[in-house]
């Protein structure tokens, strides 16, 4: 019994390797299909519209999203020993890398993420603190995320149409499992017994996931790290992460407010705008094992769409758009990675 354990053990993280790989050509199917069995002149009149200037502006308004959401990691370890000379400058800069690596490259959409903790101890920070900052900031990002949702929920529960209550119906169903996961994740940072089958899970998965996620930030102590996070004294940076995190996620309604603005869409109010948007990245983060949601996006977009009377030429431009950032801000993002990853030592050298 113990001999055939082997084999399915490489099994499984034979799967779990390939994992974003077949979530990609899933999701490149998909997408290619939502695009070639829709109006290509209208989709593409839609994106047209928008111009360049509105392009600009969904780029800025990206830009902030990020900067909140670094700042929004920083404070989960803000004060605490072991941080080496990171400031908020250090997470400002590797929110972009994480951003470039989940969005860009077939990874799971927490590869990034990984790389990220593992480049904060090009910083001086200790594995360990880089490791569960980065639990933390997932559970803050996840739950504030799933906040949003219940509210892009709770206001298309003030819709009319069958569609739409069947919609708020399984929205709600989604978010209580979401919660119970939540609620586990919560618990197992918390939990010395939990944490310690929680980072056997997270070695077996280094060991599993190949390309930029296989570096992960090393050392031990994290159930102490996360201790030293969740210490009764640091409520108030925790809550600054929160509230910093939440205003992220209703800071990214104002990227479908612009592209609609500039397609001339004018009929569509901020109530919907925050519904396509909560419910639109609910979608997508619900499809993690394919990466930046490809096609899963599009989907979404079609469908809470046609909600509100938006045609799925100008739903698909609106995904579409909602990528431009994606790609304007992720491909700097992976040239500073990699220039970090070669200038380790020289730019920031190991803490006295």
């Amino acid at each position: 019994m113990r001999q055939a354990a082997v084999p399915a053990r490489g099994l499984g993280r034979a799967f779990l390797r390939r994992l974003p790989l077949v979530g990609t050509l899933l999701g490149l199917a998909l997408g290619t299909w939502l695009v070639a069995t829709n109006d290509l002149t209208a989709i593409a009149d839609a994106f047209g519209r928008v111009g360049a200037a509105g392009l600009a502006a969904i780029v800025l308004v990206r830009v902030a999203i990020l900067v909140l959401c670094g700042l929004a990691w920083g404070q989960t370890i803000q004060g605490l020993a072991g941080l080496g000379r990171a400031g908020s400058g250090a997470f400002l800069v590797l929110r972009f890398v994480r951003e470039g690596i989940n969005v860009l490259l077939p990874v799971a959409s927490v590869g990034g993420d990984v790389v990220g903790g593992r480049l904060l101890t090009f910083w001086g920070a200790t594995g360990a603190l880089a490791a569960a900052s980065i639990l933390v900031d997932m559970l803050f990002q996840a739950g504030t995320q799933a906040a949003f949702a219940l509210l892009g929920v709770g206001l298309l529960m003030q819709v009319g149409g069958e569609a739409a209550q069947a919609l708020a119906a399984w929205g709600l169903r989604a978010l209580a499992v979401t919660a119970l996961l939540l609620g586990a994740f919560l618990v197992a940072q918390r939990s010395p017994v939990l944490r310690r089958a929680a980072q056997r899970v997270l070695a077996s998965l280094r060991r599993t996931l190949r390309g930029p996620a296989a570096d992960a930030p090393a050392g031990g102590g994290v159930s102490a790290a996360l201790d030293a996070i969740w210490a009764p004294g640091r409520w108030r940076s925790l809550t600054a992460s929160v509230v910093l995190h939440g205003a992220a996620w209703l800071l990214g309604a104002a990227e479908i407010g612009i592209a609609l603005a500039c397609i001339g869409v004018h009929d569509v109010g901020i109530a919907e705008i925050l519904i396509i948007e909560a419910l639109s990245q609910a979608i997508k983060s619900a499809a993690f094992p394919v990466p930046s949601g490809l096609g899963v996006q599009e989907g979404g977009f079609v469908l809470l769409g046609s909600l509100f009377g938006i045609d799925a030429g100008t739903a698909l431009a609106l995904s579409l758009v909602k990528r431009v950032p994606d790609v304007v801000l992720g491909l700097p993002a992976l040239l500073v990675w990699q220039n970090l990853e070669a200038r380790r030592g020289t730019i920031l050298p190991p803490q006295a």
